[in-house]
């Protein structure tokens, strides 16, 4: 199994979740600046991470049904955080704070190995992404995003994949209609 599906599923099966909150379209979880020691179950809808360079928006993540989302930097450093999270539409989230996370996972063994796997995946994901992003032609990166994750493609607009992937949306249209 997925550990972040086996995760999910433990934390519904200890009824863990303290609180299940709903965004509006464009309406922000979380902006730069603020401390959010949160983890979110995402019910339905759907989420980006970003930070904004001068004026421009830079999409580093995507969140979506049944997908863990947080502001990592701050979850785990308890410090202010760099990023935004926005919804992309309307979107209902559960939510549980660090402590009882951290209280839960540290509970067990193979909970606390669920989570590392979780943490290297994600930092191996942080890393092919870079990679993609330094080496890789517009047409690779999108072929790569598009094998990884397709649900993506199902669940985003293209203006923020073509933001995540560093292409505008023309390019990114030019790409998937050849």
């Amino acid at each position: 199994m997925n550990p972040i599906n086996f995760l999910i599923e433990k934390l519904n099966q200890n009824d863990l979740w303290m609180d299940e909150i709903h965004l509006e379209r464009n309406e922000y979880l979380k902006v730069k600046g603020s401390i959010d020691t949160n983890i979110y179950l995402v019910i339905t809808g759907s989420l980006r991470i970003f930070v904004i360079d001068e004026d421009e928006e830079h999409t580093i993540r995507f969140g979506y049904k049944n997908n863990l989302i947080t502001a990592l930097d701050s979850f785990l450093t308890e410090k202010p955080s760099d990023f935004y999270i926005q919804a992309l539409k309307s979107t209902s989230l559960k939510v549980i704070d660090s402590k009882t996370f951290k209280s839960f996972i540290s509970s067990s063994e193979k909970l606390q190995t669920i989570w590392v796997q979780i943490l290297e995946s994600f930092v191996l994901q942080q890393m092919e992404r870079e990679r993609d992003l330094l080496t890789s032609s517009p047409i690779i990166r999108y072929q790569r995003v598009l094998k990884r994750s397709p649900q993506v493609f199902q669940e985003i607009p293209n203006k923020y994949i073509a933001s995540y992937l560093r292409m505008t949306p023309e390019t990114l249209s030019r790409i998937k209609k050849s």
